[in-house]
């Protein structure tokens, strides 16, 4: 008696096991049917927004009408971002993709900045033509590719997650043909040389070039390595490594990097080779309690910019985080801020050292500035703020459009509730140029669980 009912319970429980084990089944396939379902609906998306880029790109270059221009070249970015958007969505994150990304961006970028002006007033130029001309052939070129990839997949029946798994184990370097036709596209996109794309494809992060702007003379390694020593407060008991990029060129840079044997602390830096100019620095240190105050270390910050050339600038935000002070540094001329020219830079408030140095946009826009006289009043500018804004500050200031190209705007602080708000006015316009809601310190969240 109490046998079987030893049996009919063990046979129930194998059953109940059993059945357990068939749903977690069923469950985890319907995972990966969903995952690999989600695969391969980005990835043929992507190939077909490839051929409508291609497309729409050579339907554009035969326009001949500005008002048929404009919303083309928006249809443009708009089939960019989608497909940029498909690219995310597949598991490459391992595999890198970043030059096909990067193409596609560039392409949204060119195109909505274009598509923005007024094509009426400022009309294509011939330099925009032959980009446009470009783009359309390379589009073509990584359409080609992916077809291929497409037809394979197709032909063979292939699955996206033996993609993800092949990735994740490492394994990619084994006969994968989904990986090895993206590799492939990836490898043409590399081949479009970097000045193929122009001034006019360049993305909102300016390239090294742009340090040409720099004047004076060049500097050795020797110098950049006394001047490295200057900025990282480093005695001479210290090992010292110097990289030389860009070499030959009127824009390369040293990077420095130094290590105190003592004490192990250490410390990286690139300076530009013309006039020796700190692009970034930072202070690889442990800091300590808090000794400073945030105003004092504003003021360890504005001496340090002016014991090391920085001129004319003023503090324009601060902020702490831990034991660190973080300020933002713009040039002000003659009352006006030039929000081109910025420098960041962090103070330990331990015992007020510099830690951190941020001058690349700085160098990558200081120049001789001719300012032109505003067309509108301040008064008139005011009139185009939203009127629930409470106006605190105002001022004159130059900023990056989105067109990328520096305008004279007036500026104004002001608060709408909780919230402090920047708007720019364009001073020539009067064309609402940027609005920026200030961040609000961080609320801290320790011990609240």
């Amino acid at each position: 008696m109490i046998r079987g009912i030893l049996i009919g319970v063990l046979v129930a429980a194998v059953a109940g096991t059993a059945y357990w084990g068939y749903q977690e089944h069923q469950e985890k396939n319907a995972i990966l049917l969903n995952a690999e379902n989600n695969y391969q609906r980005a990835f043929h998306d992507l190939t077909y927004r490839m051929d409508l880029l291609h497309d729409k790109i050579g339907t554009t270059l035969a326009m001949n009408s500005k008002h048929s221009l404009s919303p083309s070249l928006i249809e443009v970015w708009r089939i960019t971002s989608e497909a940029h958007s498909d690219v995310g969505q597949l598991p490459l994150t391992l595999l890198p993709f970043n030059k096909t990304e990067e193409f596609l961006a560039n392409i949204g970028n060119f195109t909505y900045r274009t598509a923005a002006r007024d094509l009426e007033k400022e009309p294509l130029s011939n330099e925009e033509y032959e980009k446009l001309k470009q783009l359309y052939k390379q589009s073509g070129e990584i359409q080609a590719e992916l077809r291929k990839v497409q037809h394979m997949v197709l032909k063979n029946n292939l699955r996206w997650m033996d993609v993800e798994l092949a990735l994740a184990s490492g394994k990619e370097t084994t006969d994968n043909t989904i990986i090895d036709g993206f590799k492939t596209v990836e490898k043409t996109v590399t081949g479009f040389e970097e000045s193929d794309q122009g001034v006019s494809m360049s993305n909102l992060q300016k390239k090294d070039e742009n340090f040409k702007l720099i004047k004076g003379k060049t500097i050795t390694k020797k110098e950049a390595i006394t001047i490295a020593k200057k900025y990282m407060n480093f005695d001479g008991n210290a090992e010292v490594k110097v990289t030389d990029n860009g070499k030959g060129s009127d824009y390369g840079f040293y990077s420095v990097s130094i290590r105190n044997k003592k004490t192990g602390q250490e410390a990286s830096m690139d300076i530009t080779k013309k006039a020796g100019h700190p692009i970034w620095f930072i202070n690889n240190r442990e800091i300590t309690t808090q000794k400073l105050s945030l105003n004092e270390a504003s003021n360890r910050a504005t001496k340090f910019l002016k014991e090391t050339g920085f001129k004319n600038l003023e503090v324009i935000e601060s902020t702490q985080y831990d034991n660190v002070g973080v300020f933002n540094f713009v040039t002000n001329m003659d009352g006006i801020r030039i929000y081109p020219e910025s420098v960041k830079v962090k103070v330990a408030l331990d015992n007020g050292d510099i830690v951190g140095v941020s001058a690349e946009e700085y160098l990558k826009s200081f120049h001789t500035r001719k300012i032109e006289k505003p067309a509108i009043s301040m008064q008139e500018a005011k009139t185009k703020v939203n009127p629930n804004l409470k106006i605190m500050e105002d001022r004159q200031a130059v900023i990056i459009n989105d067109l990328d190209k520096e305008v004279l705007c007036y500026e104004f602080l002001g608060t709408m509730g909780d919230d402090t708000y920047r708007i720019f006015i364009n001073a020539k316009s009067g064309v609402e140029e940027d609005v920026e809601k200030l961040k609000d310190s961080e609320e801290v969240y320790e011990d609240t669980l």
